[in-house]
């Protein structure tokens, strides 16, 4: 189960220490240490884009059932592709603010099932109402991404391969799937 982005440091760390059950997808990058003192032999550790640690503590709490990823604007503005799903139009991360559907103030809460992302010329417009006393429509379903799909909206690059392997943790009928190659 895709778990976390990791930069190469950490990577060798986890090799290092052992850690790492086994490793996929392509070679990244090939680490050169010291020499052996005894056979004069220089290490040299090869990085593979997608490696699988032991451990897994991480993995239980993150592929729970009620597991909820941390909702965030720049990973909810990338969960609506950048379109405001009032007016449809797609804008800048700096032109986009997140809506409650359901106001906060009228009993709505900070949830991934209850925003969305929209320009904010319409959030001005929908203002404390709910989508239908303000005479908008949501042109989308919002919804909670999985874990393997909030690590594909934290918005790194993502190589083929770790796309790959990322898109076949994501569910059968998820909307990220119809936006991905």
């Amino acid at each position: 189960m895709p778990l976390e982005w990791v930069g190469y440091e950490e990577a060798v760390r986890y090799y290092y220490l052992e850690q790492v059950a086994y490793a996929c997808g392509s070679t990244l990058y090939q680490i050169r240490g010291g020499y052996n003192s005894v056979t004069g032999q220089r290490s040299v550790l090869t990085l593979n884009s997608i490696i699988a640690t032991e451990g897994a503590r991480q993995a239980l709490l993150k592929g729970r059932i009620g597991y909820v990823p941390p909702l965030s604007n720049p990973t909810l503005f990338r969960r609506d592709a950048n379109v405001c799903l009032y007016c449809g139009k797609r804008f800048r991360n700096a032109e986009l603010s997140r809506d409650h559907v359901t106001p906060v103030s009228r009993g709505g809460f900070d949830t991934w099932n209850n925003v969305v992302t929209a320009c904010k010329r319409c959030n001005n417009h929908k203002g404390d109402r709910s989508p239908e006393q303000a005479g908008m429509q949501l042109i989308a379903v919002p919804f909670t991404p999985t874990h393997a799909e909030y690590v594909y909206l934290q918005g790194r690059r993502i190589l083929a391969d770790q796309m790959e392997f990322l898109k076949s943790h994501f569910p059968r009928r998820s909307p990220l799937r119809v936006r991905l190659p």
